[in-house]
């Protein structure tokens, strides 16, 4: 793939950084690809009718492998972007998303508190998630997300048991 003013992309990590595109979309490319990540959750969890271990298992294996394949395409995009974390790279959000709703039950409202945690999280970013993003590449795009993913899945769990 080639690139304006003859910058070369390397495809994979362009699709991968961008999560298919999703996060070339305007305004709030984090948020649509939060969107697009519970989107495909909530689809998958209502086709496939898994039980809630299969499908607390398969979201956290997702969620693993979009962050293995993140890091490195976040790394690609953002030396191909010239830009040190480029806001259409949400490969981080889709990956930090799936953290958060590994244990939720698959139904519409659960999934929306969960990318609402998360979302929260992701933007606020509290200490010490905020101390990720300085970490080289692609770790550190990656990383603050899967934290607030992580803290988003932590407090879902215990709010859970009111809600």
């Amino acid at each position: 793939m080639a690139g304006a003013i003859g910058v070369k992309k390397t495809g994979w990590a362009w699709v991968v950084g961008t999560w298919f595109g999703a996060g070339l979309l305007k305004p709030g490319p984090g948020t649509y690809g939060s969107v697009a990540a519970v989107l495909l959750w909530y689809g998958a969890a209502r086709i496939f009718e898994p039980g809630w271990a299969t499908l607390a298992a398969g979201t956290a294996l997702a969620a693993l492998a979009a962050t293995l394949v993140g890091i490195p395409a976040a790394t690609i995009v953002a030396r191909e972007a010239g830009r040190e974390d480029p806001g259409f790279v949400v490969i981080d959000e889709v990956a930090g998303q799936w953290i958060a709703l590994i244990a939720v039950r698959p139904d519409w409202r659960h999934a929306v508190f969960a990318l609402l945690l998360f979302r929260l999280f992701d933007i606020w970013k509290p200490w010490p998630i905020r101390k990720l993003e300085a970490l080289p590449g692609g770790m550190g795009i990656m990383l603050d997300d899967v934290a607030a993913g992580v803290l988003a899945l932590v407090c879902g769990l215990v709010l859970a048991r009111w809600v």
